[in-house]
């Protein structure tokens, strides 16, 4: 989507050859990013050199089918394949630090002002045998650190994954609520929704509400509504990561209605991972319709080859949205942050001031 013609007149709705440029100039918050899906490929190659990590080959052309969607047919398992070789690279803490710091560099060059980074702290540690609690601590250290040289607020989230024994969802829970506090903000549940489904881990996010964390769940990305459904009434769920199969029950969309649920929507990963069939198909624009609380995030922008700005183009360019709906799911994504509460009014004013230059863009911010 990107183009390098002249910016657009920000007082007319976008046209396609400019499209990137107004996505891009616009304010953002990407709540859905996982850190392991953040890699740059030229990191990748540099991490394996210095740490003799045997790969097909040390060329980023020659790495990029192996971490990124380019040819692959549309489907999951093959698109989470893609994290299993991510995960070889963690192999000191310099390399876990620098792949924070280079996602949240990243998002603040896509002018993202708050982001929601998330990530497996066993999948971080597995590769040395490094602890849970200091990978944890690295994670933080850098993205402090990012956050103070760009300017771009980051929370964190730590997932649990679906495939792994109770006792890690147990060991991640922990720590979720060990380190709770103005970096790490909540817990998420990740991973083959379809062959693990999220009823299986009522008892740790029963555990995680009553401590207090922030949640969301991966549902109703590649299983039906009924995956939404559990992950709202039984792990009390906040926010959906994707919940696109929603669409299919009216009565799972009147409960993310009713208990005021953010959907973490993620267009072109939802296409690669075979959620939907074509961008023609995405229901964005019909949850959007039905006053759901629809949001718009990258998911994993190294593996998709995307951007936020890119996927604020191609829901206008193929979905069908428009400028002034892009404005109220950037309310709706300020109002659904795991943010602290005290530090809200400021990211809305941020976000106003970097709407003024859009005529109509604070007021449709300001409609809901």
């Amino acid at each position: 989507m990107r183009n390098t013609g002249k910016p657009i007149n920000p007082v007319q709705p976008p046209e396609t050859d400019n499209l990137w440029e107004w996505a891009h100039g616009l304010p953002k918050i990407d709540l859905h990013r996982h850190l392991e899906g953040s890699l740059r490929l030229n990191t990748l190659a540099e991490i394996a050199l210095e740490h003799g990590i045997d790969l097909p080959g040390y060329d980023i052309e020659q790495l990029r089918p192996y971490v990124q969607v380019t040819d692959d047919p549309p489907d999951y398992l093959s698109f989470l394949k893609k994290f299993q070789f991510l995960h070889r690279f963690y192999t000191s803490k310099e390399a876990v630090q620098r792949v924070v710091r280079e996602a949240i560099i990243d998002a603040a060059h896509d002018n993202i002002r708050y982001l929601e980074l998330r990530f497996n702290p066993q999948a971080l540690a597995n590769v040395q045998g490094f602890s849970l609690p200091g990978v944890v601590e690295w994670v933080i250290e850098a993205t402090e650190e990012a956050q103070t040289s760009t300017g771009t607020r980051t929370c964190l989230i730590l997932t649990i994954p679906r495939k792994e024994p109770m006792r890690t969802a147990n060991e991640i829970l922990e720590l979720g609520i060990a380190y709770f506090g103005p970096w790490i903000r909540g817990i998420d549940l990740v991973g083959d929704e379809v062959n693990f489904p999220a009823e299986l881990f009522i008892a740790p996010f029963r555990r995680a509400r009553e401590a207090g964390l922030n949640i969301t769940i991966h549902a109703g990305e590649w299983a039906g509504p009924q995956s939404v459904y559990t992950a709202v009434r039984y792990l009390d769920a906040q926010r959906i990561g994707h919940g696109i199969h929603a669409i299919e029950d009216s009565s799972v969309i009147q409960l993310l209605y009713e208990r005021n649920v953010a959907l973490e929507v993620c267009p072109t990963s939802n296409l690669q991972t075979g959620a939907v069939c074509s961008m023609a198909q995405h229901p964005l624009l019909d949850l959007y319709n039905l006053r759901l609380r629809v949001t718009l995030n990258t998911d994993d922008p190294s593996i998709s080859d995307t951007t936020l700005s890119d996927e604020y183009a191609v829901s206008i360019a193929a979905l069908g949205i428009e400028p002034q709906q892009i404005y109220r799911m950037l309310r709706n994504s300020m109002e659904a942050a795991f943010i602290p509460e005290e530090e809200r009014p400021w990211l809305t004013e941020t976000l106003r001031r970097g709407l003024a230059a859009y005529p109509g863009a604070v007021e449709e911010f300001n409609a809901l």
